[in-house]
């Protein structure tokens, strides 16, 4: 149990320091024995690189430091992008008790513990933070457990999780908490980094080339780019600068091959998407695993094929974007590698869909046209009308209810705004499904009585 649950109890006669101070420094440091990234973890708030969104000036964890309050939280981000030390440097602000627990390794046993050692510290007048990592390992009855403690303010409830807590945190206490979105360490603050990083060490510098394939493999990941600096610096000793070369044969299979940064990343998935328009299932196939043995991360893969099967596929086999969507929400669960496979069944079938852009393309005509035209009114017999004074000024007036018309259609009824030509923007293609909404569409633009009858088919 003291393994997954650590407690920093408060020392006797000390003085407390000011809570809105954001400078002091963090009591305890880590032992000169422990890995590089956890001996450069920042023990102030101005030491925290990345997460500007977050920690800025005005931006919310920024005030919830200044604010004296500290408040419950889930952090979701990727790893190594700083949870955990937001965690305790929030606790070290607010010199507060921090009691951390592994929801991998703990459970309720440790729960019952960290309550009581919050009762302790209340009863001492110091408050407690309890920090659960991975909280999204923990099950419904476990997650539980913190409600009424954390609604009775008995502790600050702070949760960090890689996995998307909408689906993995319950309702319950997802309610009760603020969801702070941490993101992957950009280029730049990967940079900084490692020049801390060298200066602690005393390591060997790295050339631009070689510095960059090594920020590309740790994929946003500060924890990683430290820790494999540090083992470079170990294998490599007596070399003062470190090549690409030199880094490939150091890290070997280690190193990804794949330039997530550079041309090749925007090449190989305009490659992928290329193929998939295409209709070549093979060549698509073949895209996407060189882009997960490159490091890609899938769910930026799975973004892009929801963006294909909208773009590229659309109305003419609606299941693409269904597809798709499933193919994201089952990669969340199941994470890698099982997931992948979900990833490379859902480029199978869209590569196989049959193809259409009218949605895509009725939908870049009318944002060009709204960009170019004035700000037209409602009309009249359009606008609502909840309330007596609106009915009577004429809202909604002469409005045909379409289900109350034959065949649900209010033959010649206008939806534009009056002084607007009606415009025939979406126009189907003749492949897939869009074969039927093409017959239907003539159907109702012919009904409309508008001059759009014969555009569509």
């Amino acid at each position: 149990m003291q393994d997954n649950l650590s407690l920093d109890l408060p020392e006797p006669d000390r003085e407390l320091p000011d809570p809105s101070s954001l400078h002091s420094r963090a009591s305890a440091g880590p032992s000169a024995h422990a890995p590089l990234a956890e001996r450069l973890r920042p023990s102030t708030l101005d030491e925290v690189v990345g997460q500007d969104h977050l920690l800025g000036p005005g931006q919310p964890l920024r005030v919830a430091f200044e604010s004296g309050q500290p408040h419950s939280m889930i952090l979701w981000g990727p790893p190594g992008v700083g949870k955990t030390t937001l965690a305790r440097l929030m606790a070290h602000a607010f010199d507060a008790q921090f009691l951390a627990i592994s929801a991998v390794l703990g459970g309720v046993k440790d729960i019952r513990e960290a309550v009581e050692q919050a009762q302790a510290a209340r009863r001492a007048g110091r408050r407690t933070i309890v920090f659960v990592d991975e909280v999204h390992r923990f099950n419904k009855a476990q997650q539980d457990a913190f409600l009424p403690h954390v609604e009775s303010g008995l502790f600050t409830f702070i949760g960090a999780t890689t996995e998307n807590p909408s689906f993995e945190v319950n309702a319950a206490l997802l309610s009760r908490a603020t969801v702070h979105v941490l993101r992957a360490m950009d280029d730049a603050a990967m940079v900084q980094l490692l020049s801390r990083g060298q200066q602690a060490l005393s390591g060997p510098e790295l050339t631009p080339e070689a510095r960059d394939r090594l920020i590309a493999y740790a994929d946003g990941d500060a924890r990683r780019v430290l820790n494999t600096y540090e083992t470079l610096c170990g294998m490599l000793k007596g070399h003062s600068l470190i090549d690409e070369a030199l880094l490939q044969r150091a890290l070997g299979e280690q190193l990804r091959r794949y330039d997530k940064g550079g041309d090749q990343f925007y090449d190989t998935i305009s490659a992928l998407h290329k193929s998939v328009r295409g209709s070549d299932p093979d060549a698509a196939l073949y895209w996407l695993v060189r882009m997960l043995d490159g490091g890609v991360d899938p769910r930026y893969i799975v973004r892009r094929l929801i963006r294909m099967a909208s773009e590229d596929i659309g109305l003419a086999d609606p299941r693409a974007l269904r597809m798709a969507l499933d193919a994201a929400e089952t990669y969340e669960r199941l994470g890698s590698p099982e997931g992948e496979l979900t990833l490379a069944q859902c480029v199978l079938y869209l590569a196989i869909a049959p193809k259409s852009n009218a949605a895509y393309t009725a939908y870049k005509a009318v944002r060009a046209w709204v960009k170019q035209d004035t700000t037209r009114p409602v009309p009249m017999h359009l606008r609502n009308a909840p309330t007596r004074l609106m009915k009577q000024l004429g809202h909604g007036e002469g409005y045909r209810y379409a289900h109350d018309e034959p065949d649900a259609v209010a033959a010649g009824e206008r939806y534009f705004p009056e002084g607007m030509a009606p415009q025939a923007f979406y126009e189907p293609v003749p492949r897939g499904l869009e074969i039927k909404i093409a017959d239907r569409l003539a159907q109702l633009r012919a009904l409309a009585g508008d001059g759009r009858g014969g555009d569509a088919g």
